[in-house]
C-alpha cells in the first residue's frame, strides 16, 4: 500500500511539470535535500537549497518550455523511512526548427518520512547536449550557461 501512495505522488509531481508548476516538487523536498542532474552542460549539477532548485528549474522551463515527461515504470522498494524508488520516463519537447525530439531517462528518488531527501536526474545525456547546442547556436546563451549549482 505504500508503495502505491509513493507511486502516485510520483505521477502528480511529474503531471504538475507537465503543466510547467515547479511548486508541488518543491513543497516535496525535504527541510535538507539534494536536486542532482548529471552532465557536464547548463542543466547538470547539484542543489541543495529550495532556492537554486527554483532556479534550475525555470532555466528548464525557459530552454525547454513545451518538455513533457510520459512515465513508462516506476519501481518502489523500502520502507517508510527510507524508500527508493526509480522513475523510467520518454519525454518530448520542440526543437528549434519546429520539429519534435524525444529522449529518455531515469530518476532516482530517495524518500524518507514521506519527504524527499535525494532526487538524481539521469537523462540521455548525448540528446540533451545536442539539443542544447542547437539551442545555443540560435543565439538563446542560457543554453551554455554555468551550471546552477550552491
Amino acid at each position: 500500500m505504500y508503495h502505491q501512495i509513493v507511486e502516485r505522488k510520483i505521477r502528480v509531481l511529474f503531471a504538475a511539470i507537465n503543466n510547467g508548476d515547479v511548486e508541488p516538487v518543491i513543497a516535496g523536498f525535504a527541510r535538507r535535500f539534494e536536486h542532482s542532474f548529471i552532465g557536464s552542460h547548463a542543466l547538470g549539477g547539484s542543489r541543495h537549497s529550495v532556492e537554486t532548485t527554483r532556479l534550475w528549474y525555470g532555466r528548464l522551463f525557459r530552454l525547454l518550455p513545451d518538455i513533457n515527461f510520459t512515465i513508462e515504470r516506476i519501481s518502489v522498494r523500502g520502507m517508510p523511512w527510507d524508500t527508493v524508488a526509480i522513475v523510467e520516463w520518454r519525454e518530448t519537447h520542440s526543437t528549434t526548427h519546429g520539429g519534435q525530439t524525444a529522449g529518455q531517462g531515469d530518476e532516482l528518488v530517495w524518500v524518507q518520512r514521506g519527504e524527499m531527501v535525494r532526487l538524481v536526474i539521469l537523462p540521455e545525456t548525448h540528446m540533451l547536449c545536442a539539443t542544447l547546442q542547437r539551442i545555443a547556436i540560435k543565439g538563446v546563451s542560457e543554453a551554455k550557461a554555468e551550471q546552477i549549482t550552491d
